[in-house]
């Protein structure tokens, strides 16, 4: 029995929100059979039922692998706490929970995890919320480090004869059917064979409770509304949480009935100028003219050393995960970073209370008397562009968890970097690559809340639209 569904990326993702066809067969139930994979921190495991133990092998990842043995009861007694609700918001940050399943028997989806995790229901009706839920009409492929029977397992859902009788994946390609959706809907039905990924404890955004937002609108317009993001917020969102973002607290702000769109995304920690479409035409509009480059974009830098005035560039490597890694030297398939240094003054280092009010870490700079306040032109827009250009040259922004302690190692052991200034000559492929793990594993976390970076200035139209943000924190205490 078919059952409509809509599973889309809501509009606070912006223009590229993904839209399924509106028929899932309604299939995932009440089991005491369950079949899943489930995946806790960087684990992976096959999860029998609710009241069997489960198999646990580690999945191939760029950390080091931690091994969790799963057994199905109550959550406190799985070293898990007690769910509720997901609101209010903690203010601690939770260690990741993810949960892999495949589907054995019919039911609603909100009951069928409920019951498959031993959740409450209203908790996991706030996962879905947040679009913390995912599903894909088809399993993925396991890891490598898969037992036997997790592979076969893994066949027998994806077997061409069982395939061949789901109404679903009709027309579509393997890659197709596993390609991964957000339910968006609690009473929503899958069927037998389909995989479900659950962030049991998704990222979480406190500093959007904390934020007085009418107070940082910017500007409203008939087509458009320019907010000066504070640090520490998401723009559109995150895999796991679409909820606790710029563009929903914005809206209920101004009282709007229709949610704003995003139209271009700056980092979690940076502040500043953000444009957030009205209407989904608007929003294709803005992304043509940023493809057009007709969209400016000025910055505020607060550097821990001096930066070289005019163009630097960069080339950065095409992997999607931090820290991203850039050369000066051209390297095949590396992607061309460019900034232009407009200004660099000596400024004061921020005062200490100001440091603590907006979460700044030490990060082991050496002198913290004097910093640098530098206005960039942003050339292309590359995700960490300026942080990771200027941490290359030796000048990281201030309160740059990420890319400071790799400066910092660079200075003292010239030549840690395997695609600095001071690199080193490698005999085989294999000694560059342990070169650039090691160097990887010398950056640091993702910043608590703020870095020195503030998107200062945003224009378009040969400067017939432009708009400024407010006072940079890092100069809120000298005022």
């Amino acid at each position: 029995m078919l059952a409509s569904m809509n599973i889309a990326l809501v509009a606070a993702h912006g223009c590229h929100g993904l839209i399924t066809s509106r028929t899932l067969l309604r299939t995932l139930a009440r089991t005491r059979a369950n079949l899943g994979v489930a995946i806790c921190g960087n684990c992976f495991a096959a999860r029998r039922s609710s009241s069997s133990k489960s198999s646990v092998f580690p999945c191939e990842c760029s950390t080091t692998d931690i091994t969790v043995t799963q057994t199905a009861t109550d959550s406190a007694e799985n070293g898990y706490p007690q769910y509720h609700r997901l609101l209010p918001c903690p203010s601690f940050k939770e260690p990741p929970r993810v949960e892999h399943l495949v589907v054995l028997e019919e039911g609603p989806v909100m009951e069928y995890i409920s019951k498959s995790l031993d959740l409450p229901p209203l908790y996991v009706a706030d996962l879905i919320h947040f679009g913390a839920v995912h599903y894909a009409l088809v399993c993925p492929r396991p890891p490598p480090t898969a037992t036997p029977e997790q592979i076969r397992l893994f066949k027998k859902f994806t077997e061409p004869t069982f395939l061949k009788g789901r109404k679903s994946i009709k027309g579509k390609t393997m890659g197709e059917a596993q390609k991964t959706f957000r339910i968006t809907r609690i009473d929503d039905f899958v069927e037998v064979g389909m995989y479900l990924r659950v962030y049991v404890h998704p990222k979480r955004f406190p500093r959007c409770y904390e934020i007085d937002w009418k107070s940082r609108i910017i500007a409203v317009t008939e087509s458009y509304v320019v907010l000066d993001k504070p640090a520490g917020t998401s723009v559109g969102g995150t895999t796991n949480n679409i909820e606790e973002t710029c563009v929903t607290f914005a809206t209920r702000a101004l009282g709007l009935t229709s949610p704003l769109w995003t139209t271009h995304q700056i980092d979690n920690c940076t502040e500043g100028c953000v444009i957030l479409a009205r209407t989904k035409e608007y929003c294709s509009i803005f992304h043509r003219k940023i493809r057009e480059k007709k969209v400016m974009k000025l910055y505020l830098a607060l550097a821990a050393a001096p930066v070289p005035m005019g163009i630097i560039t960069h080339y950065m490597r095409p992997i999607n995960l931090a820290p991203r890694l850039v050369s000066k030297d051209c390297i095949d398939g590396w992607n061309l970073c460019q900034l232009e240094v407009l200004e660099c003054r000596e400024v004061s280092w921020p005062v200490a209370d100001i440091e603590a009010k907006y979460c700044i870490e030490d990060c082991g700079w050496p002198s913290k008397k004097k910093a640098y306040e530098c206005k960039i032109n942003l050339l292309t827009g590359r995700t960490h562009q300026i942080r990771a250009q200027l941490a290359d040259c030796g000048a990281p922004l201030v309160g740059d968890s990420i890319y400071m302690p790799a400066a910092v190692a660079e200075m003292a052991n010239p030549g840690s970097n395997p695609f600095g200034r001071s690199k080193k000559e490698y005999t085989s492929e294999e000694d560059k690559e342990i070169a650039v793990a090691e160097w990887i594993a010398l950056h640091g976390k993702e910043p608590a809340l703020a870095i020195g970076l503030q998107a200062y200035e945003i224009s378009w139209d040969s400067g017939e639209h432009s708009y400024n943000a407010g006072t940079p924190w890092w100069n809120q205490g000298q005022l």
